[in-house]
């Protein structure tokens, strides 16, 4: 499960998305009878509801999904935890993963429904979810789950005694982190008392020794339904929905809270006291760059304060307009500078952040941060820096708006802090914050005495900062009626045959091919793609870094434009656009709506053929890519992945498919120059290789002609080959790499497979790998390595094949501490050999067939996933067919085929083992006769 710690950042963002519709007229608001659910609210499309047990309800159907988002949250986090509980909530998202009376293998079942689940603990809430399908058995079986593990979990002491070393396991990744490790040291520094100084994640010790009977009554006292906010989004029956959660959940009994049960839920009244001076706390471990953070504490999220604070932090943080950025960036004093907040049902924390290579000074880089922070609590803001925050802002919730799914995560923060209208109640609040409001708050909040960093001084007069008091959300929600509701898109079916029969296709003068998929979605969205493909391997060869260089600097600004200019564009256009890919190729990826994706493409196409290549841009591209390869340079997980790639891979230093290791990356990085990345846009880039695709609402004449506008006569100067994948037989090796002072360690092993994907032996390579290490905690793999034995908090498998060359891999992944090395490696042989020797069972190719074609289902709902497969399809000369055809060959495999071919090509004498971690410092165990 995915922890919500300190790298968790989005928990705390406004990441809510499309809003469903409200319930029709045939379905009025229900009388209060035992079991059956009463409507209080409706907010832009949001229904709420409450159960007599005291569950809240929220429905937003959304038709134009193809998929249905259950999540439940439950109102306890890290802030409820008591001396010697710290992690417990966390630990206890883990167990609910165990098993319930009802669904004894939760893993399996998981997997079995195509389902995207995962479990989620923060500071104020833990949650679950599960995005299915949206058929009417996956929508109750959900439910039923959910309603099932409630109450009736578990929570054995043999699943803790294997689950507790998963997520120490866990902590000792987060503990790899100097970001991580940063930020919750500040943390813990800045507050005294209150619970938002404790890691959720905990520490090792409570994790290790809590006794089972403190996990129960903490499950039995708060996952309860009156403790609980049920969401389901995307594509459902809200009549027949809300029947299934009165029946589901209706039937669980309001729990009888006394004090002499135990089991009262009292609100937590831990106030951090107002801080009175500056405080300091120095980190002191093996890394190789430096970081420095500085943080103030701010308002609970409800407070109306919050919104000037959400636009001050981005002020101070954008990139490259932002207050930090020209004070530390352009002085050349960090390699990276950035600011955000924690918005928290309770007072939370504001903070910004420098990273520096070690050349760099720590004290003279912490001058000018404060400075930069004292004199924006002195100075005025200017109407544009404000208004350029809010674009951003409010041009991320409505293109989030655009999403049930995401709305159904979404909704779970603003449960937690108070209600979920607040969602709705900070969008309007952001729109009304004006420069002097930002003022106002930087004046309140960025004072030297309410700042972490820091040694105590004495002072005369003290200047602190007072906190306001948590507002009455109640009051704040109670007749807010909110904007209207987001256009709602068609119900579409993403079945193979549709997609391929609503695609059209076609081909410019100059070679470009266009792919389009029109399709009414929600709020008129639209993604699109450009793929730009260029050179060969011999005009490449040595250009890999010049080539990054150039990808790079395209979204740094045009000739027309400054970067932060394109920026502003961008945010007034609604639109996201990102540009990524590889020495050969630019991939452009758009999200926007109808009304805007033309001007959208014409930007695009202009940060494409005329970018700005900035000199100052260039140099700072330059020293953040050093800085960053420094703070990899010791990572395990990096250096692992570099050994594996050049094991698997055994090319030339230059060639475009070439690994390079942290020193080498740092050499080439140095040796560019701008004249070289100026001149290899000149001499590779144009659209005669090139695909354009989109998907969504828009109007297909006038998008042909745009393209054909903009790219029609841009060709080539040189010829397009891609770079060819050669299967090279390999013999089995192991290489052990010593990382000192790293608490996790990454194990790695990879074998090269002579295949290509449309081989006869493909489909059942394919299922076996998603038996082995694929699904939901429920692989071979996971079964054994993590939920079995508890070694790994991240176990499995991938294997992939070209479509234009024979050649593929298989490799496999995993963390764990360093001194359980032995263990992991002689579990992994061990889980293999029974795969070769005895096989997998008819049952399991059943579960895992079904599970692996409906997550296959799932990706073409996606309208992100599907223009990628467009993409690819076309340029191997394919069609959605292929993809048909494919699903029909998994569907006749049987158990006895798959045996077979996993056994012909998964051989231990072809597989590479890499090892990296400080085993040095962390040898295994002494086994005592």
């Amino acid at each position: 499960m995915v922890p919500r710690r300190l790298l968790a950042l989005a928990a705390t963002l406004f990441t809510s998305a499309a809003i469903g519709q409200t319930l029709t007229a045939q379905s009025p608001a229900r009388a209060s009878q035992p079991g059956r659910a009463t409507k209080v609210a409706s907010v832009e499309g949001v229904d709420e509801y409450t159960l007599p047990n005291g569950l809240r309800v929220l429905l937003f159907p959304d038709q134009s999904k193809a998929t249905t988002t259950v999540n439940i949250t439950y109102l306890v986090g890290s802030r409820h935890e008591g001396s010697g509980e710290t992690g417990m909530a966390h630990l206890l998202e883990h167990l609910l993963f165990k098993g319930s009376k009802n669904h004894t293998n939760i893993p399996q079942e998981l997997t079995q429904h195509g389902s995207r689940p995962n479990g989620t603990t923060w500071y104020d809430r833990t949650n679950y979810f599960e995005t299915v399908p949206s058929a009417d058995n996956h929508i109750e079986w959900a439910l039923d789950l959910e309603a099932d593990r409630m109450v009736t979990s578990f929570i054995a002491k043999k699943d803790l005694e294997s689950e507790f070393s998963v997520v120490r396991n866990e902590l000792e990744s987060g503990e790899n982190s100097p970001f991580a490790v940063t930020l919750q040291r500040m943390l813990s520094t800045a507050y005294l008392w209150h619970g938002y100084g404790k890691s959720t994640i905990g520490t090792r010790s409570d994790v290790e020794n809590v006794p089972i009977e403190r996990l129960q009554a903490f499950y039995k006292r708060y996952y309860q339904p009156d403790n609980a906010v049920l969401v389901v989004a995307g594509k459902f029956d809200p009549v027949k929905t809300l029947a299934l959660v009165e029946k589901k959940f209706g039937a669980i009994p309001k729990p009888q809270r006394t004090f002499a049960a135990g089991n009262l839920l009292f609100p937590t009244y831990t106030i951090e006291p107002t801080q009175d001076g500056e405080r300091e706390v120095v980190i002191r471990r093996t890394g190789d760059a430096q970081l420095l953070m500085l943080g103030y504490h701010i308002p609970a999220g409800s407070h109306a304060d919050f919104a000037a604070v959400d636009v001050l932090s981005s002020v101070l943080g954008n990139n490259p307009s932002g207050r930090l950025y020209k004070a530390l960036i352009d002085a050349k004093l960090a390699s990276s500078v950035g600011s955000n907040r924690f918005q928290f049902r309770e007072p939370g924390m504001l903070w910004a952040q420098a990273q520096l290579r070690m050349s760099q000074s720590i004290d003279s880089a912490r001058t000018a941060l404060e400075l930069a922070l004292d004199q924006s609590a002195k100075s005025a803001f200017t109407t544009e820096e404000v208004e350029r925050a809010k674009t951003a802002l409010l041009k991320n919730i409505e293109l989030t708006l655009s999403n049930s799914e995401y709305v159904g995560y979404g909704l779970t923060e603003w449960a937690a802090m108070g209600d979920w209208r607040l969602m709705f109640l900070h969008r309007d609040r952001i729109a009304k914050v004006t420069a002097a409001d930002v003022q106002r708050v930087a004046a309140a909040y960025l004072k030297s005495s309410n700042r972490t960093v820091a040694m105590f001084i004495p002072s005369a007069q003290p200047d602190r900062a007072e906190i306001p008091a948590i507002p009455n959300v109640r009051a704040l929600v109670a007749d807010y009626k909110g904007h209207a509701v987001v256009q709602a898109g068609e119900a579409f079916d993403a079945s193979t045959k549709n997609i391929e029969g609503r695609t059209e296709r076609s081909t410019l003068p100059n070679g470009m091919h266009v792919t389009l998929l029109r399709k009414q979605t929600r709020a008129g969205k639209v993604v699109a793609q450009i793929t730009l493909r260029h050179g060969t391997v011999p005009s490449l060869t040595g250009k890999s870094m010049t080539g990054s260089f150039a990808l790079a600097l395209l979204s740094r600004g045009t000739t027309q434009l400054t970067r932060q200019q394109v920026k502003d564009s961008l945010d007034k256009l609604k639109a996201q656009v990102f540009i990524g890919g590889a020495t050969n190729s630019a991939i452009v990826s758009i999200e926007t709506t109808r009304e805007f994706l033309i001007p959208t493409l014409e930007l695009a196409a202009q940060q494409l053929r005329s970018p700005r290549f900035d000199a100052q841009e260039f140099e700072n591209l330059r020293r953040e890519r050093l800085a960053g390869l420094e703070s990899f340079k010791s990572d395990p997980g990096f250096i692992a992945n570099v050994a594996m790639g050049k094991k698997l891979n055994p090319v030339p230093r230059g060639h475009t498919l070439y690994t390079s290791s942290a020193d080498e990356q740092a050499e080439d990085i140095s040796a560019v120059n701008l004249d070289s990345v100026r001149a290899f846009h000149k001499n590779f880039y144009g659209a005669t290789y090139a695909d354009f695709a989109a998907i969504g609402d828009f109007d297909a004449a006038a998008v042909k002609q745009t393209v054909a506008r903009l790219f029609g006569d841009w060709k080539n100067p040189q010829p397009f080959e891609r770079a060819v994948r050669t299967y090279v037989k390999l013999d089995s090796s192991s290489l052990k790499i010593e990382t000192p002072d790293k608490a996790n360690a990454t194990f790695l092993v990879g074998e090269n497979i002579e295949m290509r994907d449309d081989d006869a032996d493909y489909p059942a390579m394919v299922l076996g790998n998603f038996m082995i290490g694929g699904g939901f905690l429920n692989s071979r793999l996971a079964t054994r390595i993590r939920q079995k034995e508890g070694i790994s908090y991240g176990i499995g498998s991938g294997f992939s094949a070209q479509s234009l060359d024979r050649y593929a891999t298989f490799q496999a992944s995993a963390i764990y501490a360093p001194q359980n090395v032995e263990r992991l490696v002689a579990a992994f042989r061990d889980e293999i050999d029974k795969v070769r020797k005895d096989g997998f069972t008819t049952q399991e190719v059943e579960a895992a067939r079904l599970g692996y074609l409906q997550a296959r289902s799932q990706g073409r709902a996606n309208d992100d996933e599907l223009i990628g497969t467009l993409v690819s399809r076309r340029f191997a000369g394919r069609t959605l067919a292929w993809d048909e055809d494919f699903e029909a060959k998994l569907r006749a495999l049987t158990p006895a085929q798959v045996n077979a071919v996993v056994r012909k090509y998964l051989d231990p004498a072809n597989m590479i083992t890499v090892r990296a971690g400080d085993f040095a410092k962390n040898p295994p165990p002494k086994v005592v006769p």
